[in-house]
This record gives C-alpha cells, sequence and structure tokens, in this order.
C-alpha cells in the first residue's frame, strides 16, 4: 500500500505564491501581446497615410519582360490613381487586370521600399495569326496559339513588317474552340500556308502554296488532308496554274483538282496511293 506523505502549511503557502506568479505572468503577457498588437496596426495605418512611402508616378512602377508592348501602354493599364500609398497598391488585383488584358498571359507583381517602387513581370502573348472578321464588324486582331484574341492596336511595338504571315478569315466562333489543335498541325505541315478562309463553316479554304484548296468541315483529319497535298508538289507541271480553280481534300482518300472554264476534273493519282494514317 502507497502511503501519502502530508503536506505542510509552508508548503502549501508555498505553492499558492507560486501559482500567484505565474498567473501574473500570463496576464502581462497577454497585455503586451494586446499593446504590440495595437501599436503594429496603429504603425500599420499611419505608414499607409505617409506620403514618402507613395507612388507618385508612373516612373517608380518598373515594368519587364515586355518586347511587343512599351511600357507605356502597360502602364496606361494599371488599376492605380496617384499618388497611391505602396502598401495600398494590391499586387494580385494588378495581375489580374493586365492578364485579363489579351496581350499578357501572366504578370508577377512585387512592392519595394528601397528604393520605393512597383515591379512588374510580364510574359506576353506571342501573335501567330492575323484575325479577319469579314461580317458586319469587319475586325481585325490578332490570336496567339491558344486561340486568345487581341486587339491589334494592342501591339504598339509590333511593326508591319513582323506581323504573322498567316491569316485567318471568318468569324472567331467558328474555330476559336479548335485553334490550338488546328496551329499544332499548321506548324509542321510540309505545304506553306498563307491563309485560311473559314467564311463558310461548311467548307475551310486554304490558301497554299499549290493554289485553293477546298477541305469541307474542319475535322481531326486536317493532318492527313496536308500530307495528301504534300503528295501533289508535281501540280504545276501538269496544269497549268492559271487552269486550276481548286483542289479539292473534302475526300483526302479520293483528291481532285476542279478545272477552270470546265466542268471536268483532274485526278492527281489514284486513291489507293493515299498514305493511309
Amino acid at each position: 500500500m502507497t502511503l501519502i506523505q502530508p503536506i505542510s502549511k509552508q508548503e502549501l503557502l508555498e505553492r499558492r505564491r507560486k501559482l500567484r506568479q505565474k498567473q501574473r505572468l500570463k496576464l502581462l503577457q497577454t497585455l503586451w501581446q494586446t499593446v504590440a498588437v495595437g501599436a503594429i496596426a496603429y504603425g500599420g495605418g499611419w505608414l499607409l497615410t505617409q506620403p514618402n512611402w507613395a507612388i507618385r508616378d508612373p516612373e517608380q512602377v518598373v515594368i519587364r519582360g515586355n518586347e511587343l508592348l512599351t511600357t507605356e501602354a502597360l502602364r496606361e493599364l494599371l488599376p492605380i490613381k496617384y499618388p497611391q500609398s505602396l502598401f495600398r497598391v494590391q499586387p494580385h488585383e494588378i495581375a489580374q487586370t493586365l492578364e485579363a488584358k489579351g496581350p499578357i498571359a501572366q504578370a508577377q507583381v512585387t512592392r519595394q521600399l528601397l528604393p520605393l517602387r512597383l515591379t512588374i513581370e510580364v510574359s506576353e502573348r506571342k501573335p501567330v495569326a492575323i484575325a479577319m472578321d469579314s461580317g458586319q464588324s469587319k475586325t481585325v486582331g490578332l490570336i496567339d496559339e491558344q486561340g486568345i484574341w487581341m486587339p491589334l492596336e494592342s501591339y504598339t511595338q509590333l511593326t508591319s513588317s513582323a506581323l504573322p504571315t498567316l491569316k485567318i478569315i471568318g468569324p472567331l466562333a467558328y474555330y476559336q474552340s479548335s485553334w490550338a489543335e488546328i496551329y499544332g498541325v499548321l506548324k509542321t505541315s510540309p505545304v506553306q500556308i498563307m491563309e485560311l478562309n473559314w467564311e463558310d463553316p461548311k467548307n475551310l479554304i486554304l490558301t497554299t502554296e499549290l493554289g485553293k484548296v477546298h477541305l469541307g468541315v474542319y475535322t481531326p483529319q486536317l493532318a492527313k488532308q496536308l500530307q495528301v497535298l504534300d503528295r501533289m508538289r508535281q501540280l504545276p507541271q501538269q496544269i497549268p496554274p492559271g487552269q486550276m480553280n481548286y483542289i479539292d481534300l473534302r475526300n483526302p482518300d479520293d483528291p481532285s483538282i476542279e478545272i477552270k472554264s470546265s466542268s471536268t476534273q483532274y485526278k492527281p493519282f489514284d486513291a489507293g496511293q493515299i498514305p493511309q494514317e
């Protein structure tokens, strides 16, 4: 059996004294924490109102990574009213605003105290084609590899000689959702393609180095159609270009050439010679 040792009166007093001391220390810690939080909040509020920590003009906004867009053009897009406290600037909001504008794919914004400035790293969308809507609006813009449309005037540093050589005619809605896949095929095409005419969604017409090509409704067999077109490189030697109306590849297993001023069709080769997927 375990015997319980009696506690003396002196020991009991000592324990009570230590307990009261511990409670006082805990109270002091809580008080200091409250004072510290209040001081930080007050100090932060005070800093927000100090003119020395304000961005006073656009020159204090440093933009890096832009090649096709001028720094001035990008600064005009920023949701900043000068002067504005550096601590009131919302980096996430600025990044979202820039990324919502077509030309910017990604933006990263950071504050800097010494020297006082805002730094913005941008990644631009690279245009790969000129998009021309021949409808009532007749708008002209640019699209990137993902099919994101951007106003032509956004690219202030893009000279006419540096514009994409590929053109697309027709409503954006006809091809935008498939453009990433389509452009992936066009990039590897053995035949040079200068224009895609999508005015008739039932018949995609290409302008190529071999002439006009009718593909019909766009389908995933575009790669095969271009392979068949590549096998027709001898056409100019067989048919004078002035006599050929267009190449019909709506059925790539049975290609033909529509001859001008004639209802006849020319068969460049037998269907059995067409490369199969």
